[in-house]
């Protein structure tokens, strides 16, 4: 049996990026193992933030590997994923790893997978995971009727998935990077109401 993590969902809304993550663990497809996992985090010193799901161990490999890249070329984060995403496709890593990846600094949000995919979002919202079809779902109505800021949706988004998803839970860990810059003058909902 194999230990899993399960969603996380990032928005981009105004200069802020937000990752959040829930803290189930599941051992096989019965036993909730943990519920306080986290799955989101910092690194390369605050900078980037990042959550993973799929496979615990090949996250973890995912992460570390990521990270090492960070560091090779100086925190810049697409180079660091098309590299990581090239260092698998010559097969120097020997396997495909069963997990994906969401991160982001304050300019950039990209999805890395095991299989060496980098794929940077159309719209400022993605989600991954178990749940992730949920999560995206939410978020993306959220983004697109609210004024909430990324933080917001993205937890509510999670809650929303963990209320669907036998994977996910509630206990969501909310990361965030960037600089909050000025709403426009006629917001979202507000423009709607004048068409």
């Amino acid at each position: 049996m194999e230990f899993r993590g399960t969603t996380i969902c990032a928005v981009k809304r105004n200069g802020v990026t937000a990752i959040a993550g829930d803290g189930q663990v599941t051992l096989g497809e019965q036993v909730i193992f943990k519920n306080t996992a986290v799955k989101v985090r910092r690194i390369f010193g605050g900078k980037v933030i990042l959550g993973f799901a799929g496979s615990v161990t090949d996250a973890f490999a995912l992460t570390e590997r990521f990270e090492g890249m960070l560091n090779k070329f100086s925190g810049n984060l697409m180079r660091s994923a098309v590299e990581l995403a090239e260092l698998w496709r010559s097969d120097k890593i020997g396997r495909k790893l069963d997990a994906m990846m969401i991160t982001a600094d304050e300019n950039t949000l990209l999805i890395l997978s095991g299989t060496g995919e980098v794929i940077e979002p159309d719209e400022g919202v993605c989600a991954i995971g178990s749940g992730g079809n949920y999560a995206l779902a939410a978020a993306r109505a959220l983004y697109k009727e609210t004024d909430y800021d990324a933080e917001t949706i993205a937890k509510k988004a999670l809650k929303i998935a963990s209320e669907i998803c036998v994977f996910t839970n509630d206990n969501i860990r909310c990361e965030t990077v960037g600089t909050v810059q000025a709403e426009p003058k006629t917001t979202k909902r507000a423009a709607k109401k004048e068409d």
